[in-house]
C-alpha cells in the first residue's frame, strides 16, 4: 500500500506548509471557508501574547532589534501547534509538526524548511536562553497574515485537522479478507475531530485490483482537512497450482533411461511439495506405465495429472547394467549380496601415521552423570563420541581442558562433525560422519583457548549446544590440538549445572564391558593397493579385523589396555589407480551402514536419503571416465553402523543408443 498526501508546491515567499491551508504570499487571504481559524495579537516590549480571545504570556517580550522583531520561537510555535527542540552541538533549534521540520540555526539568517532553504529578514538570535526568530520571517514559512498597527502585531493562520490513516492487514484477498481502517487523525491545535468522510472505503473488495482510498476528516469548528489517500492492492484469491510434466519422449525402451521435466505452475510461484508415483528413472517390463505428480501450494490447494509412457519389447539395458551406469552418486542399488563374496578381495597393506585418537564410547549408555573418560594429551588429536542418554533426564556432554602445566597453553579446535540428539542411532552416526568429513574439506580455520596455569575450560562448543533427552542418541568427531600437555575430561552433566565447578564432585562412570574407551595411536591409516583396478570386478574389505588389523591403545582412565574394536574413528586414506569406466561402490556386509566418503575433494553420502540396510544393496561411490584415473578416497567408518563393509570396483557395461 502506498500513502500519498495531495500535492503542493512549496516557495518560502508563500510558505504553504503542508499542514495549514494554502495563503496568497503576503496578501495574507484567509482559507477555503473564508475565516482564519486562529488570531494571535502581541505588542511590543511585551510578554503578553493574546490568542483567539485567551491571554498568555510569551518567555521573553516582542523584541525589536534594527527593525526586525524577534519573538521566543518556543511560545509562538507551541500555539500552532509546534514541538520544539534543541540540537546543541549544531546549534540549531527545531519547530516539528506532522513529520515536516523547520530548522533556525543561531547567529543566522539561514532557515530551513524540511529540505528548502529559506533567507530570514534577520538572524536567529539568544535572548535570556531563550531562541528568538524573527515574526515576519515565521509568518512566511507557516503561511500566516501579518499586520502591523502602531506597536501592535497581529498574525492570522488556519490551522486544518489532519486526516491520516492505515489499511490492516497488509495482505488483501479479493471477496475474503476483512479489511481494518486505523483512525491516525489528529489537529494540531488539539481541537476535537467530529466528522468524516470516506472515497472507496470498502470493508470487502469484491474484485482484485489497485484502489485509492482517500479520508476527510472535520474538526468541531468545521473546518475540513486535506484530502489523505492510500494506495490499497487487492490480491486475486488463490488458485489451486497446476501440475504438469513431460518426458522427452512417449515410447521408450526396456532399460531405457527416461528423463522427466516437471512444469507444474502456481499463481504465487507458491509450490512447496511435489510427490511423483511411478517415476522410474526407467523400466525393465513391457507395456504401458502410468506416471502422475500431485503438487501442493503454501494454502495446501492441490492438482494431479497422470500421463503414460509405453515401453516396447526391445532391451537397451538390463536392470543390473542400467543400475551400474545411471544410479547418481550417493544413491543405492540392489545387487545380489552373495554374488559379492564371489568377487576377489583386492589385498592391501598399510602406513600408520602417528596420530592421537580418542574415543569415548564406553559406557555407550549413560547411566549417570559422571566423567565419561579422562586423559591427558599434547599436540593434534581426534575426539570421536557416541553415546546414548537413559540417566532418564535431559543431560550435556562437555569436553573440559585443564591447563597441568606451570606456564600459560594454549588448546584449538577445527575440524567438527556431530549428529544427533536423536532416538535413530545410524541417523546419528551418518550425520556425525558426514559433516566431520564435510568440515575436512572446508579446513576450517583453528579457534584458539587460552589457559592459565591450573586452569580450566570447556572447548569444542558444538558438544553440549543442545541437550541430550532422554533414549537420545548423540554421535561426534572433533579435532583438538595443543602446544603443551593438557588433561581432557568428557563430562557429562545436568545442563543447570556448571561442568568447571563439578569437575571435582565427579567420578569416572564405570565401563560397560561391551564397548571401547581409550586413546589410540597411529589413528591415521593409508591403504596401500599396488595394482589398478576396475579391469575387471575387485572388491576391497574394510573393518574386517584380518586385513584392516584393529588399532591397540590404553583406556586413560584405568590404564588398562584396550583394542578398538571396528577401527571407529580412524582416518583413512587412499590413491588409487583406478581403470576408465569403472563403478565404485560401497556394500554394506555385516548390517545396515551408514557414512560419508571423501572421493577426490567431494563429500559422497551413504546415502543421500537413505542407509544401505542389508547386503543386498550397494551405495554409488564414483564413476571413472573414459580413460584410466587417480582416485583419491578419504573416510571413517561411521559410528553406529555394522562392519564389515566393501568397497567395490567393478567395470561397467558399454553405453548403447
Amino acid at each position: 500500500m502506498k500513502s500519498s498526501y495531495k500535492s503542493r508546491s512549496f516557495k518560502w515567499l508563500l510558505a504553504a506548509s503542508l499542514l495549514f491551508s494554502p495563503v496568497s504570499g503576503l496578501s495574507g487571504q484567509a482559507d477555503a471557508a473564508g475565516a482564519y481559524t486562529d488570531k494571535l495579537v502581541l505588542q511590543q516590549n511585551s510578554k503578553v501574547m493574546v490568542h483567539n480571545g485567551r491571554q498568555t504570556l510569551a518567555q521573553q517580550p516582542l523584541t525589536a532589534i534594527k527593525g526586525v522583531s524577534y519573538l521566543p520561537l518556543k511560545s509562538i510555535a507551541s500555539l500552532y501547534g509546534y514541538k520544539v527542540g534543541y540540537n546543541a552541538s549544531s546549534r540549531e533549534a527545531t519547530a516539528t509538526l506532522g513529520g515536516k521540520t523547520i530548522r533556525f540555526k543561531l547567529n543566522s539568517a539561514d532557515v530551513w524548511v524540511g529540505s528548502d532553504k529559506v533567507k530570514a529578514n534577520g538572524a536567529t538570535m539568544s535572548q535570556n536562553g531563550s531562541t528568538m526568530v524573527p515574526v515576519r520571517t515565521w509568518a512566511q514559512i507557516t503561511g500566516s497574515r501579518l499586520s502591523v498597527s502602531g506597536g501592535s502585531i497581529t498574525l492570522q493562520w488556519s490551522t486544518l485537522p489532519q486526516a491520516d490513516f492505515a489499511v490492516w492487514p497488509s495482505e488483501i484477498i479479493a471477496g475474503k479478507t476483512q479489511v481494518t481502517y486505523l483512525d491516525r487523525s489528529y489537529h494540531p491545535g488539539g481541537l476535537n475531530i467530529v466528522n468524516e468522510r470516506w472515497e472507496n472505503r470498502q470493508t470487502v473488495f469484491s474484485t482484485p485490483g489497485q484502489y485509492v482510498v482517500t479520508r476527510w476528516v472535520q474538526d468541531e469548528r468545521g473546518q475540513w482537512s486535506e484530502p489523505y489517500s492510500v494506495t490499497v492492492t487487492v490480491k486475486a484469491p488463490n488458485q489451486p497450482p497446476e501440475a504438469y510434466f513431460t518426458t522427452d519422449k512417449s515410447v521408450y525402451r526396456i532399460g531405457e533411461k527416461i528423463e522427466y521435466h516437471d512444469l507444474s505452475t502456481d499463481d504465487r510461484n507458491d509450490i512447496v511439495s511435489r510427490k511423483w508415483s511411478g517415476n522410474e528413472p526407467a523400466f525393465f517390463e513391457p507395456g504401458e506405465k502410468l506416471i502422475t505428480l500431485e503438487v501442493t501450494d503454501g494454502e495446501g490447494l492441490t492438482d494431479r495429472i497422470t500421463k503414460s509412457v509405453y515401453i516396447s519389447d526391445e532391451v537397451l539395458y538390463t536392470k543390473e547394467e542400467f543400475d551400474q551406469l545411471f544410479t547418481p552418486a550417493g544413491e543405492k542399488y540392489g545387487i545380489s549380496g552373495g554374488s559379492v563374496l564371489q568377487i576377489p578381495s583386492v589385498p592391501y597393506t598399510f602406513k600408520s601415521e602417528k596420530a592421537q585418537m580418542v574415543r569415548s564410547n564406553s559406557p555407550e549408555t549413560w547411566l549417570e552423570e559422571g566423567i565419561a573418560y579422562d586423559d591427558q594429551l599434547s599436540g593434534n588429536v581426534r575426539f570421536l563420541f557416541h553415546n546414548l542418554n537413559k540417566i532418564g533426564r535431559n543431560v550435556n556432554m562437555y569436553l573440559v581442558a585443564t591447563n597441568i602445566n606451570s606456564t600459560t597453553a594454549k588448546v584449538g579446535t577445527s575440524s567438527y562433525g556431530s549428529g544427533g540428539p536423536t532416538q535413530y542411532v545410524s541417523t546419528a552416526g551418518k550425520l556425525a560422519t558426514d559433516r566431520y568429513m564435510q568440515s575436512l574439506v572446508s579446513k576450517p580455520a583453528t579457534e584458539w583457548t587460552t589457559l592459565k596455569p591450573g586452569e580450566s575450560k570447556v572447548i569444542m562448543h558444538g558438544l553440549h549446544s543442545v541437550p541430550i533427552k532422554p533414549n537420545q542418541v548423540f554421535s561426534a568427531y572433533g579435532d583438538v590440538v595443543t602446544d603443551k600437555l593438557i588433561r581432557f575430561r568428557v563430562v557429562v552433566l545436568d545442563p543447570a549445572k556448571d561442568p568447571v565447578q563439578e569437575l571435582d564432585s565427579l567420578s569416572v562412570m564405570p565401563r560397560d564391558g561391551l564397548h571401547v574407551r581409550g586413546t589410540f595411536y597411529e589413528a591415521n591409516r593409508e591403504l596401500v593397493i599396488t595394482e589398478p583396478l576396475g579391469y575387471e570386478p575387485k572388491r576391497v574389505v574394510l573393518g574386517d579385523r584380518k586385513m584392516d588389523t584393529y588399532l591397540s591403545g590404553i583406556d586413560g582412565t584405568t590404564g588398562r589396555l584396550e583394542l578398538n574394536l571396528g577401527n571407529f574413528g580412524v582416518l583413512y586414506h587412499m590413491n588409487l589407480e583406478v581403470a576408465p569406466r569403472t563403478l565404485i561402490a560401497l556394500n554394506a556386509r555385516g548390517g545396515h551402514y551408514a557414512g560419508s566418503f571423501i572421493i577426490n575433494g567431494q563429500v559422497v553420502p551413504v546415502t543421500k536419503n537413505s542407509i544401505l540396510k542389508n547386503q543386498n544393496e550397494a551405495a554409488v561411490l564414483y564413476r571413472t571416465g573414459n580413460s584410466p584415473e587417480n582416485v583419491s578416497i578419504t573416510f571413517i567408518l561411521a559410528s553406529g553402523s555394522n562392519l564389515p563393509v566393501a568397497m567395490l570396483f567393478l567395470p561397467m557395461p558399454e553405453e548403447r543408443r
